[in-house]
């Protein structure tokens, strides 16, 4: 399986889909400005996939897992993934891309992910 496996930018679908992951935690308006500051950044971060597990105490998901398995099936195909959207706090949140990263750590755990990632306090 290919070990470089990311693209630079994230696909225009993850904007939404971090939108609505974080109206889970926030409310409407806050969740919004969140990904629209997530949207506006254009820096990438690299960490390593176990440790973004482990600052948003996420579970790592089993290879056969339905969406880290489309992600694993991807890779192997030679198609890239799209960069993760974080937000930064303790707990980290995944806003977007926490099947991703699962897929990646079965890749390689050590290898860096590309990330957009914006405080807690950002957009407001």
């Amino acid at each position: 399986m290919a070990k470089e496996h990311w693209k630079d930018e994230p696909e225009e679908q993850d904007y939404p889909a971090a939108r609505t992951y974080l109206s889970l935690l926030l409310d409407a308006d806050r969740a919004k400005k969140l990904a629209r500051a997530l949207e506006r950044t254009t820096s990438l971060d690299h960490f390593m996939a176990k440790d973004i597990l482990r600052a948003s105490g996420l579970p790592l998901l089993p290879p056969d897992d339905k969406e880290v398995a489309k992600d694993l099936a991807k890779v192997a195909a030679g198609t890239k993934l799209s960069p993760v959207l974080l937000v930064r706090g303790s707990p980290l949140w995944v806003a977007d891309g926490y099947h991703r990263v699962c897929a990646s750590y079965h890749v390689d755990e050590n290898a860096s992910i590309p990330c957009r990632m914006v405080s807690r306090d950002a957009g407001t």
